[in-house]
């Protein structure tokens, strides 16, 4: 996913939001960036991870630039939950107000092919739309993110994350949503399938591996990666999954069939004509967040 606008009151133009970098240092809430790494193409989704190539060095160069409203940090003690390659993911806060309304905490795992710099400007708009602290991460070998993507790491980084929210930053289960966007709705559904929360948000999820690649597939195979369809059932929080019929890259049938095996899922969104990357300029978008959040799972508070 690419960092953009968010659409209110009916599809917004596209409109090509600066690719904010991603940061290897803390100060004051407000870290200094590297400059952008390059991102290739999403290609192989069903069965590979594209990430962030670093320069030669091996890490993004530093320069001046800053990510304003956003807290990143490489908290060494995540390593306590994580057992994946390299040191623990670098994390990010994008805080909401000190309004009582802000007691949801997003746990955002991210698209393929982004970082936590490139998605800071979507964070802050959205956290502030829909009233909850945003809180990424970046996966293994994206951004600043030392080791290689893949799968196993991906279940790592997230179980890291969650630790920083829960022993860190004291975060209860209960106040702590799991949103998950295309290739970062895996770690997300292994996450909830192990974990309760208060709910998960799947946006364009995937089946498998192997119904990406190979949409005639209809078993899942011991070598398949990823199989999101296998856990979804495991899930015990309420699930809000939303996908464009349109998609381009991992089919509407992806997202209908986690919605037929899910047994906790609510009301989904279909959004009529988005693709893949486009979801978050129709107003239905944030419109079904809203009342997700701020109506059906408030009243479950109450």
């Amino acid at each position: 996913m690419c960092s953009c606008s968010i659409g209110e009151g009916g599809r917004d133009r596209a409109r090509g939001a600066p690719a904010l970098p991603c940061t290897v240092a803390v100060s004051d809430g407000v870290g200094s960036a590297p400059a952008p790494p390059p991102h290739g193409a999403a290609e192989g989704l069903g069965v590979s991870l594209q990430a962030a190539e670093p320069n030669a060095s091996g890490r993004a160069s530093r320069n001046s630039r800053q990510l304003p409203g956003i807290r990143l940090d490489s908290w060494q003690g995540a390593a306590r939950a994580w057992g994946g390659d390299g040191d623990p993911p670098w994390l990010g806060w994008a805080r909401g107000s000190c309004s009582p309304s802000w007691w949801y905490t997003v746990l955002f795992s991210h698209g393929n092919a982004v970082d936590l710099g490139q998605m800071s400007s979507f964070y802050i708009g959205l956290g502030t739309r829909i009233n909850c602290n945003i809180f990424s991460y970046d996966y293994s070998g994206y951004g600043a993110s030392t080791g290689k993507p893949s799968e196993r790491n991906l279940y790592s980084d997230i179980d890291a994350a969650w630790q920083a929210l829960r022993t860190r930053y004291g975060i209860s289960p209960e106040n702590i949503i799991l949103y998950g966007q295309s290739i970062g709705t895996v770690p997300t559904v292994d996450l909830a399938s192990r974990y309760e929360c208060a709910a998960i948000v799947l946006h364009s999820p995937l089946t498998s591996g192997m119904r990406v690649a190979f949409p005639e597939t209809k078993k899942t195979y011991w070598f398949d990666a990823f199989p999101n369809i296998e856990k979804i059932s495991k899930i015990t929080s309420p699930v809000l999954i939303i996908h464009g019929t349109e998609d381009e890259v991992i089919d509407f049938s992806h997202g209908l069939a986690l919605f037929e095996r899910c047994p906790k899922a609510v009301e989904p969104l279909w959004v009529d004509g988005a693709g893949h990357n486009d979801i978050e300029l129709y107003s239905q978008y944030l419109e079904r967040l809203r009342k997700f959040i701020s109506q059906e799972l408030a009243s479950q508070r109450n």
